[in-house]
């Protein structure tokens, strides 16, 4: 028979509201800021007022943990879904303080007029009429009488309808009586079965991803730490791609800006690189695979839980053991050094922008592979070599597109059983041979897709080389892709659409180059066989038409570093099909020469 995956019952807003002050249900102080507004909060108590349904709260229960004296510790519930509706009945009924979306704590004060019976959000003009209560809070904190409080009310309003009032201000003492659906989701569940029942239960479908399980766990964890952790992951996201933010937490979490975690991120305030700027996830899962050569994240949650894989029971000794290994993977992530040095060895391999890293999950794996070399003190130069094969050997392959998931945790259980070299070689050897070479990647350039990661390895190359734009004698490509410059058509599109062809056909990558803009322009519609002619004519002394490039020889130069073929000196419309060809042939190999020099 089925065991029961989780439990619904109903319960009183002050008995949730309890367990919340007490513990017992945890809410990860900034699992997300509280991005509702005031207004919001408001509509929330009308809903409980009137009597309406406000959607089930789901919990996880943490597991039962053995301590080190023999004792089992009583799991507490961790807040799956429903965080904001929790969090605002906290602030407008207990008064308490959330964390808004710019993580400054703020008050939500909302306001009842007993004779409209309406709630509002506190206003200046709201405290001054003494017909409203300024703040449902001083009076639904449990301290309150309402016998008391009816008699001053009226006392103080001695022309309303004094019947009427009394039943609306006893509807709202009774606002904590009304009840919210409470779904227990069991602690021996795994992370995908919570996953499919959270959508399955959420009307909006949301997904949760097993690293926001994690955060809960962490967040919910105040015995080792786990709050501080949390907002180390949270913050350094945050500061990587905003780092006005710094002044932000300095301001106004004084606590966390004590730290070491918030003194090892200080240089994030005046860093404005932007090649990989890593969200809490990708934080997460770096950290995790470096220290516990894993790559599930829902081995993580266990960990963090303290499971024993083995007895499969929880044990207090690896939940602290778990947080710590994970509290030095983020001190590592974090560190100045190590984020420095990673980001100057992937530049070096030519991606030097982050529009030319399309796959999150590939730069992630090769700050694995730096962190862990880094670790085992493997020779500087050769890690820089190492990460570099690696993380183009990843963007050419799409090794982490599919179940980038399972790939880490196979590649990191790889790399922890052999030297990293002996695995890298049996790949290269497996994946990369000459047919990928010769046919594969030139199918696989067979493209219209400018964000191509082949595309990308191709730009790489060239700036790795040094190369000059199309037709350019000084502007290198790097200097093209690190200012906005633009990809522009060998075969003018204007040209080719004039000759009744298609836009997947025109827009091909074999077909793009990176040029200046005022050499496209002077090319404008013609076919290649005219502007090549003069250009060799600009080689032989006549007027500079299209850039400085003023000898036959640097020409060819050009047109070897863009990988164009030679007979594009006499090619037309006849003659497109043949170049594409030609030219993904020509880039093929000089990728496969740039790889091979990394």
């Amino acid at each position: 028979m089925d065991i029961q995956k989780y439990s619904v019952n109903q319960h009183l807003i002050e008995t949730l509201l309890a367990w919340v002050k007490s513990g017992e249900i945890a809410i990860p102080e900034i699992q997300r800021p509280f991005v509702w507004d005031a207004s919001k909060v408001r509509d929330l108590m009308d809903s409980l007022y009137q009597g309406y349904p406000i959607g089930y709260i789901i919990t996880w229960l943490n597991p039962n943990v053995r301590l080190k004296d023999g004792t089992t510790a009583t799991g507490k519930k961790v807040l799956i879904d429903g965080q904001q509706r929790v969090t605002a009945l906290t602030a407008a009924i207990l008064g308490q303080y959330v964390v808004n979306k710019d993580y400054k704590r703020v008050r939500i004060k909302i306001a009842f007029n007993p004779i409209a019976e309406k709630f509002d959000v506190q206003t200046p003009v709201i405290v001054k009429d003494k017909t409203w209560i300024p703040d449902i809070s001083e009076i639904l904190d449990g301290k309150s009488n309402s016998f008391s409080y009816i008699n001053t009310y009226l006392a103080t309003n001695p022309e309303i309808d004094q019947e009427h009032a009394v039943k609306s201000i006893s509807k709202l003492f009774d606002l904590t009586k009304k009840q919210v659906g409470l779904i227990d989701l069991a602690a021996d569940l795994d992370i995908e079965t919570v996953t499919e029942i959270f959508i399955r239960i959420n009307s909006q479908g949301v997904v949760l991803s097993q690293a926001d399980f994690v955060m809960s766990k962490i967040a919910a964890n105040e015995e080792y730490g786990g709050q501080e952790l949390r907002k180390a992951i949270d913050y350094f996201s945050h500061l990587a791609v905003a780092p006005e933010f710094f002044q932000f937490i300095a301001d106004n979490d004084k606590d966390f800006a004590k730290t070491d975690f918030f003194h090892k991120m200080t240089w994030l305030k005046n860093e404005n690189e932007d090649l990989y700027d890593p969200k809490y996830t990708d934080v997460l899962r770096v950290a995790f695979s470096t220290q516990f050569n894993r790559g599930k994240l829902s081995d993580l949650v266990s960990l963090l839980s303290g499971r024993n894989f083995e007895t499969r029971t929880f044990e207090a000794e690896i939940a602290e053991s778990s947080f710590q290994k994970l509290s030095d993977g983020i001190h590592q992530f974090i560190n100045e050094t190590n984020f420095k040095r990673f980001l100057m060895i992937i530049k070096s391999a030519g991606f030097i922008h982050n529009k030319m890293i399309r796959s999150q999950n590939a730069i992630n794996f090769a700050y694995i592979v730096y962190l862990r070399l880094r670790a085992k003190g493997e020779n500087q130069a050769n890690i820089e070599s190492y990460v570099r094969r690696w993380f183009v050997f990843s963007v050419l392959t799409g090794r982490y597109s599919g179940s980038p998931e399972s790939m880490f945790d196979f590649d990191v259980r790889q790399m922890d059983s052999r030297p990293f070299a002996e695995y890298l070689q049996e790949k290269e050897e497996a994946e990369l041979s000459e047919a990928f070479w010769n046919a594969s990647l030139v199918q696989s350039l067979n493209s219209s897709v400018s964000s191509s990661p082949y595309f990308h390895a191709y730009l790489a190359s060239q700036v790795k080389a040094n190369d000059k734009g199309f037709l350019s004698k000084e502007i290198t490509i790097g200097d093209l892709i690190t200012y906005r410059g633009d990809i522009h058509h060998i075969f003018p599109r204007n040209y080719l659409k004039k000759n009744g062809l298609p836009r997947g056909k025109y827009n091909q990558i074999a077909n793009y180059v990176y040029m200046q803009q005022e050499v496209n322009i002077q090319i404008g519609d013609k076919a290649p066989e005219v502007y090549f002619c003069e250009m060799l004519e600009q080689c032989n002394g006549q007027e500079l038409k299209y850039g400085a490039i003023d000898s036959v020889s640097e020409l060819h130069r050009n047109l070897k570093s863009n990988c164009i073929p030679e007979s594009v000196f006499t090619m037309n419309i006849e003659n497109y099909d043949e170049f594409l060809l030609e030219r993904r042939k020509l880039m093929a190999e000089k990728m496969k020469l740039y790889y091979f020099s990394l």
